[in-house]
């Protein structure tokens, strides 16, 4: 899907989901090709507040885009 589709798609997910889901896992916009995607998840996951949703743009080689949603690790300090 387009990248403004996929935004669509992501605030509706966001309005649907549960309190415990947005507080276990991210949702989040990310290039449909897999490689650009994993590239993506890894440097997001390192520092999400850095990441907004047009970040993935800058990952993406073909303007098309998923959303995904995956468990927020517990960080360790």
């Amino acid at each position: 899907m387009k990248y403004s589709e996929a935004l669509a798609y992501k605030k509706e997910a966001l309005k649907k989901a549960d309190e415990s889901v947005l507080k276990s896992y991210h949702i989040i916009i990310v290039p449909a090709d897999t490689e650009e995607s994993s590239k993506y998840i890894q440097d997001f996951s390192k520092k999400p507040d850095d990441f907004n949703d047009s970040s993935c743009k800058k990952y993406c080689s073909n303007d098309e885009y998923e959303v995904v949603s995956f468990n927020k690790e517990e960080e360790s300090h």
